[in-house]
């Protein structure tokens, strides 16, 4: 399908998307009720027979599935269960294990009794202590295979609602125990309501343009081989395309396609977050945020988790896939009618940062304000006495 798409017309591939990337509605179907039940073994019954009583407070759907930008023949869903057990950050990397291996053994004993219709495939992991159980489920109904993520998390985030935004605290605990335990990123899984949330409620024609470039980067990987910068990265490099470029609900896909692969040639330049969920109000999430945005470019936040650039993996394979953007610009797909360049949004490579104040420099500014009218008021004291 790659030959399909470098010579598909720009005026055509809001088609090629509709014919060749959206799951049709039947797979959709399907999945849902084979999630559902997913979801509902991993809460009630899953635990059931542990040693230790573990309780189970929410299970939450990620991956493309959860965000609603699944590609057809690519399906993949991240289910974060979220447990009680767990009461801190370090908690749940040292503890991850256990619960992995208890949602293993439980879920194989499951596909014995063949209580329902799909078949599970547990891959194995060489880690000692690995973030998620990985399977694969397929079945009769569903025609392709559906990857699985299961991820044991702290729930630090408790009720979650689609306008929650996680006070300064808890960005500030988890930015503590991030870098005392060197594991920067570690713990987005917390946070996967609130990434999900991010992309969720978008445009729809702004979900069609993520999988275009989803679809692109999978043809990227194919043919180069070799590790590439997160996919995750260029979804959001899409969104930050679309909101600095259009932020329409109708645009031209061409123009949108085009804009996010010249931001990938331009990866050297890239500095992008967002505030929906940090920002820099309170001083110590403000001066962590500095320090994240002063550093090595690419640097794309994570928009739930100021800790996870997940633009600085790979630096090397930002080259390789920016040499392939650079190839693809000179296709069919960028060329109107006439034979001219499609055109890009005009968009910056770089998110403004606010100037860092100085506490330092504040706390003698405001000391020599305190100690002048403290002598100010005994000059005055001393006159009229």
């Amino acid at each position: 399908m790659g030959q399909g798409l470098s010579s598909t017309p720009a005026w055509e591939l809001d088609k090629f998307i509709e014919d060749h990337l959206l799951p049709d509605t039947t797979f959709r179907k399907d999945v849902k009720a084979v999630i559902n039940i997913m979801c509902t073994f991993l809460k009630e019954r899953c635990f059931q027979g542990a040693d230790h009583p573990v309780r189970v407070s929410k299970v939450v759907k990620g991956g493309s599935l959860g965000k609603g930008t699944a590609l057809k023949g690519r399906s993949d869903a991240d289910l974060v269960v979220f447990l009680s057990n767990l009461t801190s950050f370090e908690d749940q990397l040292n503890r991850r294990a256990e619960f992995i291996q208890e949602i293993k053994k439980q879920l194989c004993n499951f596909q014995r009794e063949r209580h329902i219709w799909v078949k599970f495939e547990v891959q194995s992991s060489w880690w000692s202590n690995p973030r998620a159980l990985s399977f694969k489920l397929s079945s009769s109904h569903l025609h392709q295979e559906v990857e699985f993520d299961v991820l044991p998390a702290y729930d630090v985030l408790g009720h979650v609602s689609i306008c929650s935004t996680p006070g300064p605290e808890i960005y500030k605990r988890l930015i503590r125990e991030c870098t005392s335990l060197g594991k920067e990123g570690e713990f987005s899984s917390c946070f996967m309501e609130i990434q999900r949330n991010f992309l969720k409620n978008r445009t729809t024609k702004l979900k069609s343009l993520i999988r275009l470039v989803k679809h692109w980067y999978q043809l990227c990987k194919e043919k180069l081989g070799k590790p590439l910068p997160p996919q995750y990265a260029l979804e959001l490099l899409t969104v930050y395309a679309w909101e600095r470029g259009r932020r329409l609900f109708d645009f031209n896909t061409a123009e949108g396609f085009r804009t996010v692969l010249e931001l990938v040639t331009k990866y050297r330049q890239l500095r992008i977050y967002w505030t929906m969920y940090y920002d820099f109000h309170d001083q110590e999430v403000s001066n962590y945020l500095h320090r994240q945005l002063s550093g090595a470019r690419p640097v794309i936040l994570d928009p739930a988790d100021p800790t996870g650039n997940v633009a600085a993996v790979n630096s090397d394979g930002w080259g390789r896939l920016a040499g392939e953007a650079k190839s693809w610009l000179q296709y069919r797909c960028f060329k109107n009618r006439d034979g001219s360049p499609v055109c890009s949004w005009d968009v910056p490579t770089e998110v403004d940062v606010p100037h860092q104040e100085n506490q330092e420099n504040n706390f003698f500014y405001y000391l020599c304000l305190f100690l002048w009218f403290l002598f100010l008021f005994i000059v005055s004291r001393s006159s009229s006495a």
